[in-house]
Order: structure tokens, then sequence, then C-alpha cells
């Protein structure tokens, strides 16, 4: 059987969704899909911090636009009623969030944006790339994770190249979305497919994930722990949910130097800093890892603490 439709069933079965369609990248899922179902005469209401690929996915759209405040539900619900008393009749309404937010770690309410959406009869889109491998039953993401139903999310985007560790964005949902995105969304249409050796390497992760849970769990047991070392050490820890954890510290150059101290140190820590994030919300982005020993997580722990002190950040 041809690898890659092999890859589309095995993932399907995975995401206990009818179809799933596998793209060259995420990016290429958001951009591709999202002018595709919603367009002129329609609506798309966004969380102010998805992600870079769902900004131009949309903007690739000729729909109107509406903008909620981060995961707040009752800004969705103002957005959608004003959509409703306050302009004309729109033939679709799309919401989208990311699932897991990448800069915060934090978890969207999909379970209240999903019964908001279904108040309003809107359709939604949930980009999962940082939930998968790491929330719900196998690491299955934030659809399982909520115990929704493909009823009630019925646009589910993953990536392969974070908890996969391979290369990869796919869509999972109903037959007719498959259907429909394979002969309407043209980054999939006029792209090459994946070679075999990474369809065949993206089906070996998800094998993974369903015979060895013990790697989901080592995820949170690390994650568990370095967060409660970080709090305890007066670290900043913003409000992450995830294995994301942010080390936030304010000021760009602070966030530099913190950066630097730790890779002398031998912790390899990224700032992200302005423009990425607001001119004072500057960090260390931290992701844990299943593949860490705990000798390795107390190692990072220590760093950070002797660099914090250093710095006077704690």
């Amino acid at each position: 059987m041809d690898l890659h439709v092999e890859l589309e069933k095995r993932l399907a079965k995975f995401k206990r969704a009818q179809a799933s369609l596998v793209y060259q990248t995420g990016f290429a899922a958001n951009a591709g899909l999202i002018p595709q179902l919603a367009g002129e005469g329609d609506l798309i209401v966004s969380d102010e911090l998805n992600h870079g690929s769902i900004i131009d996915g949309v903007r690739l759209s000729k729909a109107e636009r509406g903008v909620f405040k981060h995961a707040d539900v009752a800004s969705l619900a103002k957005v959608l009623e004003d959509a409703e008393h306050h302009r004309p009749s729109y033939r679709r309404i799309l919401i989208i969030t990311d699932g897991v937010f990448s800069m915060d770690g934090d978890i969207a309410p999909l379970d209240r944006i999903a019964a908001e959406a279904a108040r309003h009869g809107a359709m939604v889109y949930v980009d999962d790339a940082h939930g998968e491998g790491v929330l719900g039953e196998g690491g299955r993401g934030i659809v399982e994770h909520f115990h929704l139903t493909r009823e009630q999310v019925q646009v589910e985007m993953g990536t392969f190249s974070k908890a996969f560790g391979v290369v990869g964005g796919h869509v999972s949902g109903s037959q007719s979305l498959f259907d429909f995105a394979y002969n309407k969304s043209r980054t999939w249409l006029l792209s090459g497919s994946h070679p075999p050796p990474v369809a065949a390497a993206c089906t070996a992760a998800i094998d993974v994930l369903e015979t060895e849970p013990q790697h989901v769990q080592t995820l949170w047991t690390h994650t568990r722990r370095f967060k409660k070392a970080m709090a305890d050490a007066g670290f900043d820890i913003g409000h992450s949910e995830t294995p994301i954890t942010p080390i936030m510290v304010g000021e760009s150059l602070k966030a530099k130097q913190l950066s630097n101290r730790l890779y002398e140190l031998g912790v390899f820590a990224l700032p992200i800093v302005f423009p990425m994030v607001a001119k004072d919300k500057a960090r260390i982005r931290t992701i844990m890892n299943a593949a860490l020993t705990p000798d390795d997580v107390q190692f990072a722990i220590s760093a950070f603490e002797k660099a914090g002190r250093e710095l006077h950040i704690v």
C-alpha cells in the first residue's frame, strides 16, 4: 500500500476521526485550508494570540474578520452576538484557535468555545500543533483532552514537526472535510507529497505514541518537577499549563543575558523578545522533553537557579 495513504489511515485512527489529510507542513495546512473554508460573505473569528500561520491563512481569505481576547469566551460571545445583531447574516462563521499557545503554554478553553460555537451555529477549527503528544489519552491532543466530538470541533489541524519529531502537517475530521480539502486546498493540491522515508517515519511516530505510553507520562513527570522548581525558586512562569514553560523576564536585554549565562552553564535556552512578544513580555521559552533523564532536569534547574540569582531575576 502507498505509504502516504497508509499514514493518513493510521493518523485518522489515532485521532479517532473519519479521515485525515497530510500536508507538507503545518503552515501549509493553515495557509491552504482556512481560505477555502471561509470566503466572501463569511466571518472568521480568531483568538488574538493565534499562531502566525493562522493569521496568514485568515489574511488570504476574503472573509470578514473578528478577533476575541485571548482565551476569553465572554469576548468570543460578544463578537458572535455583534455578528448576529449588527451585521448582515453570514453564510458561515468559522472560529479558529490554537489548542496550546506556543509562547505561553496555556490551553484554549476549547470545551467552552465549542459550546459557544454551537449556540451561534459556527464551525470550530483548532490548531493543535503543540497539544499532540502532550494532551489527551495517548497524546491524541486537545479534542481528546476535553472529550469533544467531531460534531463539536469540525477541523483539527496538527503537525508532525513537534512531538512526533518528523515533519509535515495534517488535518483531521469528517470524510466530507477530507474530500473538500483534497479537492480545494491548493497548498496540498499543487505541492509534492512526502518522500517515502518521511511518510514511514511519521507512521512510526504514531506507533510509538500508541504502544509506548511511558513517554507521555515521563514528559508530564518532568514538566511538573520543572515547573515546581522554577516557581519555588521565585521565577515567574506565567500561566503555563503544559510542557511549554516560559520563564518571564520582562526586558529583552535581561532575557538575552539570561540565555547567554545559561549557555555558559551548559543549558541551551533561547530568549523570546520583541517583536515576537510584547516589549515588556520577554522570556526564556523552555519546552520539556521526555527523552531527558531526571539528572538532566536537575542540571537545568540548577543552572536556572544559579543564573537567575546572578542576574538578580530571583
